[in-house]
């Protein structure tokens, strides 16, 4: 798929604005209810102008997921990326995942937590980048699970790709129970939940 993104200053700052309301509208709506139609329509702008920015609904699709990528990456990943690996890192990571959800940084809350369940079962290029997207955060977990396993008593009693799986079904469970009962305490339980996982790499 050739790439239609603009290569002018102003042209990149329109694309991304264009984007972060294509990721909230996608995070309530889903990736198949959003369309360069419904878009234009939010955005107040052309059909023909965000045609330009993307030419298909499949291209815009694959758009959000890389903006929703990167802004995940900035402020979990690069949040963290400061703490030594290992255990340190990986609380790191926790800590800055939850408070990326607290902050509600799109009105549904976790995109990928939405489009996984969406297009588990749609075979394509959206699917594969969800999937791609997915298990390269879970392999970083479990890198980072490895680590802080490497300097435990522990270490070969406790499957570093266990501990991936655990956080990221902490996590999803904390987004849902928020979104769909509106119970704040969840991410404070998902603290709690992590905090008891960590403390098993360690003792």
């Amino acid at each position: 798929m050739a790439s239609m993104q603009p290569r002018n200053p102003k042209g990149l700052a329109t694309r991304q604005v264009i984007l972060r309301k294509a990721c909230d509208l996608a995070s309530v709506a889903g990736l198949a209810g959003l369309t360069i139609g419904s878009l234009a329509e939010v955005l107040e702008m052309s059909k023909s102008g965000l045609f330009a920015h993307f030419g298909s609904k499949e291209e815009l699709q694959l758009a959000v997921l890389e903006a929703a990528a990167a802004l995940f990456h900035d402020r979990v990943v690069e949040a963290a990326a400061g703490k030594p690996p290992g255990l340190e890192r990986l609380q790191a990571l926790a800590e800055a995942w939850t408070r990326y959800l607290e902050s509600g940084a799109f009105r549904g809350g976790c995109l990928f937590a939405a489009v996984s369940s969406e297009f588990d079962d749609r075979p394509g290029k959206v699917r594969n980048r969800i999937a791609q997207l997915t298990d390269g955060w879970l392999g970083l977990l479990e890198q980072q699970a490895a680590e802080a396993l490497s300097h435990s008593q522990i270490d070969g009693r406790i499957d570093p790709a266990q501990v991936a799986f655990e956080l990221h079904a902490f996590f999803h469970e904390a987004n849902r129970t928020f979104q769909l009962h509106g119970r704040a305490d969840a991410f404070e339980r998902c603290r709690i939940a992590t905090r008891r996982l960590f403390e098993r790499i360690v003792n």
